[in-house]
């Protein structure tokens, strides 16, 4: 679906940036990071920075806010250098960051994460807690943000948590709002929100830098780009004066003409169906089959229950009644060990939390639900777990220094691409997708759809769980539409077209 909001213009006059950053570089063990970037962010005006994974956005992001030192390149602010040393000296230079997660704390009130750190005093130094919710209220209202602040955080959704993260930066008299991928967990109404938001911030002479793999979302609020490429500075200038066309071929050093790819339709026999599967608050009423060589999309909105009952097949919830037949025949899956075992494995949408073990080098992360085939007598044998993540870690084309390297170091769309390696390496017979490309770049995207559409040929079933329509209507040979937890509606993708999907996940014209 598209979003309703009108370009956000702005008057493009010849201003001085706030933030300049020239020739700036950061290594890290075998990894040159940043190889001489430079980024302008002008008052009033949004900067896009734009770059497949591992591009080095986030490396920008983290020394812009103190986290990370350059190790060459200078910083100046207003035309004069500066530097930060830590995230407080960035944060009392007026930089601040909006993060695809919001960097909040869930059991404080949203007045203390609005305020913490440059509290309102009183006289005897203590924090002035009328006045904290007071300048909190008004700071809420100045973003039409209609949020009690004295509410726990904790009690928010992810939309109303972002007002906050607004809001916080306002209160520090931020002069410069770098948002990452903010857009990520939004419905599309909490978008447009999003993009008033912005409109605000520019009023108040805000320079913003965006951080988006949506095209729609950057020609929409943009007012300048800039493009990496490999640790790399690549191109910046107007937004007005490309198109998606020219930033894709600049992000990838190549023109991608199709982002799905053909494929031969060979759907073979039946290998999952499922049969009155109901849950007793998430889904009711579930019937569908699924063939070896078929990608099966599921569309709906938000809440329709896609996602929860993947995991209900997947055995991380039990459903309260129904059945599954594998191959024609009942079975009972209880847990995820038992979902693995029978030829089913799940990739979840939250890959940072569900999929993979940050903190553990790749190969570990690869190699870990296939223990049996890489240990012997009980012991681990490294050799194999590397040569098993090798196999299947070049198959996705995954960038890594090396196997040893930690998952929680990689971009976003490296690290679906372990956790997709990993439930390869099992080889099974079905595989859920859920949101496979939700917050990676169009090079990663294009990836990930040709790895798809190659184990569909090899004949895996695959369940492709998508909010994008154009993914699935890209690459699904049928589509089922969930909505308010049951099957909306069921469609060979032959002349299908988004009004269908939408119309039919929104309840329109029934």
């Amino acid at each position: 679906m598209e979003n309703t909001i009108i370009k956000i213009e702005t008057n493009l006059h010849d201003n001085a940036p706030i933030l300049e950053l020239n020739d700036i570089e950061k290594n890290f063990p075998g990894v040159k990071a940043l190889d001489g970037v430079q980024l302008k962010l002008y008052p009033g005006q949004v900067t896009a920075l734009v770059g497949e994974n591992g591009a080095g956005k986030s490396t920008i992001v983290k020394i812009l806010t103190g986290i990370y030192q350059p190790d060459g390149g200078a910083i100046s602010m207003d035309g004069n250098d500066i530097k930060f040393p830590t995230p407080r000296d960035a944060s009392n230079a007026g930089v601040t960051a909006i993060h695809q997660e919001t960097v909040l704390f869930d059991e404080l009130s949203v007045a203390e994460n609005i305020y913490l750190g440059h509290a309102p005093k009183n006289k005897m130094g203590l924090i002035d807690w009328a006045k904290l919710n007071s300048d909190a209220e008004k700071m809420l209202k100045t973003i039409s943000a209609d949020i009690d602040p004295t509410t726990k955080l904790a009690d928010l959704g992810i939309a109303n948590k972002h007002l906050v993260a607004v809001a916080r930066a306002l209160s520090i008299d931020a002069r410069v709002v770098i948002m990452d991928e903010p857009t990520a967990s939004l419905s599309h109404k909490e978008i447009n929100e999003l993009y008033e938001l912005v409109k605000i911030l520019k009023n108040e002479g805000k320079a913003i830098l965006f951080i988006s793999h949506k095209f729609d979302e950057i020609f929409t609020i943009a007012d300048h780009y800039t493009v990496f490429r490999d640790g790399q500075f690549v191109s910046d200038g107007l937004i007005k004066d490309v198109n998606e066309g020219d930033l894709v071929k600049m992000m990838v050093g190549r023109e991608i003409a199709d982002v799905f790819p053909n494929r031969i339709h060979k759907i073979g026999n039946e290998v999952l169906s499922v049969v009155g599967y109901e849950h007793p608050t998430e889904f009711s009423g579930i019937n569908f089959k699924l063939h070896a060589g078929e990608i099966l999309g599921f569309y709906g909105l938000v809440g329709a229950g896609r996602s929860e009952l993947m995991q209900a097949l997947f055995g991380i919830t039990k459903p309260s009644r129904g059945a599954i037949r594998i191959n024609e025949k009942v079975t009972t899956i209880n847990s995820p060990a038992g979902a693995v075992k029978h030829g089913i494995v799940y990739v979840p949408e939250d890959r940072g939390k569900q999929g993979a073990v940050t903190g553990l080098p790749i190969y570990q992360n690869v190699s870990l639900p296939s223990l049996s085939h890489t240990s012997k007598k009980g012991f681990l044998r490294a050799t194999e777990e590397f040569k098993l993540a090798r196999e299947y870690t070049q198959r996705l084309d995954l960038r890594a220094a090396s196997l040893d390297q930690h998952v929680g170091n990689l971009s976003g769309g490296n690290q679906q691409k372990v956790v997709i390696a990993k439930w390869l390496a099992t080889e099974p017979r079905v595989i859920i997708l859920d949101e496979p490309t939700k917050g990676i770049d169009i090079g990663s995207k294009a990836a990930v759809h040709e790895f798809t559409t190659e184990l569909a040929e090899q004949g895996l079933a695959v369940i492709l769980v998508s909010s994008e329509i154009p993914e699935i209507l890209g690459m699904s040979d049928r589509v089922i539409v969930m909505r308010d937890g049951l099957i909306a509606g069921e469609f060979i993708n032959e002349g299908l077209t988004p009004e269908i999907l939408v119309k039919t996940a929104a309840g329109i014209g029934e």
